[in-house]
């Protein structure tokens, strides 16, 4: 499939260019034009969502899980494409945009599934009691419904899997909400082709125009209009604390307040205890090494600390250093997530009480990666070391002893993760350290790494701020979709004036 962008906008149903454009910046290959994205094209985009809200809002469980399947089987149609225009803007390989490109059809293929067994809508129903006393009760019913049009801004580190057609954009239409879709600006090629599958679903399911829109490039106004205007109800964001925030501020700000489901940053801690340290070690780092550096650390799940007992620590670090030795350099995704990440480095290397054990010189967007030690006293008097620096980096915390690794936990912000390697002897430790570490993290791991995240039920992607703006929402499997949905109960409403779920489920 011979491929070229258009670089248009697509707005409920219409390519739509504008004066203005920007070029793309591959990492190889050629470089195209895309129109600028305007406020003005943002308030197109959610009135239209707005009134696809009317006829979408209230199709079928049936009708929505089609809509689903039909965009997953369009996306494949388009799969050499994807991976072509995938590989170009990011410097992804073709087997992690493969990978990528079926992760993102399996979750448009999960929703469908889970909605139509209708899980989703927590129906309960409490029948009318006429006759209680000294009161009657009356009927009452109660389902989740969705809650109208919804923003997501794109990922720069999954152009496929968290971006145009990724989790958010599945879980808000299985929901029955609309999505307007700000594209990342490092990958407008793959933005707009998965567009465009969705586009072509759309139209063979005889869906309203305005349930899907893109709108490219442009300043920050742009964003700013999407998660300020009255219309759009929620907003799914993956990306920098600081991006996020501003916009999380913004959407606080409002005369109507709204959701902002963000996913902002975690160092992903950890906790090598020592029997498990004492057995397999060795192990335990080469594994380390391999989950640190995959994807050249471009995984918000990407276990950035290990904190280990000091008279382990030099076992450590001689087997992560060996296993790093294996790894050549990797192409980030933008020059500004290199440049980002040469700052990172340097600022970790400058910071009191630590010891480089590895650095390396980056060339432009080629990322190698880097090893640094510190003691846990030291690293409990500078909290900015719990922040995340995107890319391969990996810091060792040396703990003087149990009491000391559990200050550590203690000390740590929210996180999405947090790891424990252990052995049966561990266990102890590992159940004084549980209650701290449930309060920190979305996800506990155990003997495992965390960069791999599954689509399922029961996948917890989220976790306290600033690893999530909402740490009661997930944005991976069945549950994200309750972002989108609020309840609604029904008293003594006839069956013919109810949703679906109760008058024909």
């Amino acid at each position: 499939m011979n491929w070229q962008p258009r670089g248009a906008h697509l707005i409920a149903g219409e390519w739509v260019t504008t004066q203005d454009s920007f070029a793309s910046d591959p990492a190889h290959g050629p470089a195209h034009r895309f129109s600028v994205g305007t406020p003005a094209l943002v308030d197109q985009a959610v009135r239209a969502a707005e009134d696809a809200f009317a006829v979408y809002g209230w199709t079928t469980r049936a009708a929505r899980a089609a809509f689903l399947n039909a965009i997953a089987d369009e996306i494949e149609a388009r799969a050499d494409a994807i991976t072509a225009i995938g590989g170009q803007e990011s410097g992804l390989p073709d087997g992690r945009l493969i990978g990528e490109r079926g992760r993102t059809t399996g979750q448009l293929r999960f929703f469908a599934q889970h909605i139509e067994k209708g899980d989703h809508l927590d129906l309960r129903h409490d029948p009318a009691l006429p006759d209680r006393q000294p009161l009657p009760r009356p009927d009452l019913k109660m389902i989740q419904r969705p809650i109208g049009p919804v923003a997501v801004f794109g990922a720069s580190n999954f152009p496929l899997a968290f971006s145009t057609a990724g989790g958010d954009t599945a879980a808000a239409l299985a929901a029955g909400c609309p999505v307007v879709v700000r594209g990342h600006f490092a990958h407008p090629g793959t933005s707009e082709i998965m567009a465009e599958a969705i586009e072509a679903a759309r139209q063979a399911c005889g869906m309203p125009a305005g349930v899907f829109s893109l709108i490219q490039g442009g300043e920050r106004d742009v964003g700013q209009a999407l998660v300020q205007h009255p219309l759009i109800r929620a907003v799914g964001f993956t990306g920098s604390l600081a991006g996020g925030r501003a916009l999380f501020d913004l959407c606080a700000a409002r005369p109507e307040p709204i959701p902002f489901f963000g996913e902002l940053g975690s160092v992903n801690p950890m906790f090598l205890l020592p029997a498990a340290m004492s057995a397999r070690g060795a192990a335990i780092a080469k594994g380390w090494a391999a989950s640190l550096t995959m994807g050249a650390g471009q995984f918000c799940t990407n276990p950035g600390i290990a904190i280990v007992l000091a008279d382990q620590a030099d076992a450590l670090a001689e087997a992560t250093l060996a296993a790093l030795a294996e790894v050549g350099s990797q192409v980030m995704l933008t020059d500004g997530i290199a440049e980002a990440y040469v700052k990172g480095a340097a600022q970790v290397a400058q910071s009191s009480g630590v010891r480089t054990l590895l650095t390396q010189v980056c060339d432009r967007r080629a990322a190698k990666p880097h090893l640094y030690r510190i003691t846990g006293a030291d690293w409990l008097a500078n909290h900015s070391l719990g922040e995340e620096v995107f890319g391969p980096l990996g810091l060792i915390v040396t703990a003087t002893d149990e009491a000391q690794m559990h200050a550590i936990a203690q000390s740590l912000a929210g996180q999405l993760t947090a790891t424990l390697h252990m052995d049966d002897a561990d266990t102890g430790i590992a159940q004084r350290l549980m209650p701290t570490l449930e309060r920190k993290a979305g996800r506990i791991v155990v003997n495992g790494y965390p960069t791999g995240v599954e689509v399922a039920d029961a996948m917890v992607h989220g976790g306290p701020y600033p690893a999530s703006t909402n740490f009661g929402a997930t944005s991976v499997g069945s549950l994200s979709i309750r972002r989108f949905l609020r309840p609604v109960c029904y008293q003594a409403v006839p069956d013919a004036l109810l949703p679906e779920g109760f008058a024909q489920g």
